[in-house]
């Protein structure tokens, strides 16, 4: 989506820069990724750190001697601490950021120890697996993805990062809710494509997009006979724009998977009246395909 809005060249231009920009900006997704596992981490070493300090204060409490050790026994931190396919995925891409920029890094811990969720948390010195796996959805989920300074430092570092924010944050989310104490080497160095097909999917709806701009402009253009096309939002036409080209191009793609993901990135990306507007162009060309019968889609159930 964002490379069709920023494209300003015609059917017959050559893209072959965009297709690179794609791949490049996909791969980017999954730095992305490793930089806000590998804050995890550095979030429980800096737990590690606080502790020993604690122990070697010079006035020390018999508390601060015995201190409840249960964050940093977490079992879910210590997965992502040893995880050895993470730790080489993040130092095979030179995810540093954090020695450089550490005080993120205590901003966000100091939120943690000031919050209800850790004062409930430590209210005990034992905890199950799902105890601690709790704890740290609800750290990421609560403290970290929302916090402004981290939103504010990742815009700074790479501005198309924002994009994928959310969908990256979804991803972590769902990985640490499912996360089990035998889980796999990889589990946490996901691929970023199921498949080769998948990756040539991105590919080819990016060049079939683009190489039928006119047609795809006068099948929308069909079914807003009411609009003027400059109040049509920009990321609105692109979505139709690709929601049309997927439907009548990929024939394993079931039309009410395209509609619904498409109506799901105009509620994230575009105006509040967006998805509506969206599913109405896109209904009436559904009929109107069906009719015609031009969509050619395999497998039962598609429709």
């Amino acid at each position: 989506m964002q490379i069709l809005y920023a494209f300003k060249g015609g059917e017959s231009d050559n893209f072959s820069k965009d297709q690179r920009f794609l791949l490049h900006s996909i791969d980017g997704m999954y730095n992305l990724y490793l930089l806000l596992m590998s804050l995890l981490i550095e979030v429980h070493k800096k737990a590690e750190i606080n502790i020993e300090k604690t122990q070697k204060k010079l006035l020390a409490t018999s508390e601060d001697k015995n201190p409840n050790k249960k964050l940093i026994f977490n079992e879910v931190f210590l997965l992502l601490k040893n995880d050895q396919e993470l730790l080489a995925d993040i130092e095979a891409h030179k995810i540093t950021n954090w020695e450089l920029d550490d005080e993120y890094v205590d901003i966000l811990f100091r939120e943690i120890l000031a919050s209800d969720l850790y004062a409930e948390y430590m209210q005990t010195k034992t905890s199950t697996f799902k105890e601690d796996r709790d704890f740290v959805v609800d750290v990421f989920k609560e403290i970290i993805a929302p916090n402004e300074k981290l939103y504010e430092y990742i815009e700074d570092k790479n501005l198309t990062w924002l994009d994928d924010l959310p969908i990256i944050n979804t991803a972590i989310l769902k990985l640490l809710k499912k996360v089990k104490e035998n889980v796999k080497p990889t589990y946490f160095v996901p691929s970023l494509y199921k498949d080769e097909d998948d990756k040539k999917f991105a590919i080819d709806l990016l060049k079939k997009t683009i190489l039928n701009q006119s047609t795809l402009a006068a099948e929308i253009e069909g079914k807003t006979k009411n609009w003027d096309t400059d109040r049509i939002a920009s990321i609105d036409y692109i979505l139709l724009q690709m929601g049309i080209c997927e439907m009548l191009n990929f024939s394993s793609i079931p039309v009410k998977v395209t509609i619904n993901e498409y109506l799901e990135i105009a509620k994230e990306y575009s105006t509040p009246k967006s998805s509506t507007f969206i599913n109405g162009v896109l209904d009436k060309l559904v009929k109107e395909y069906q009719e015609g019968k031009k969509l050619n889609k395999i497998g039962r159930g598609l429709l």
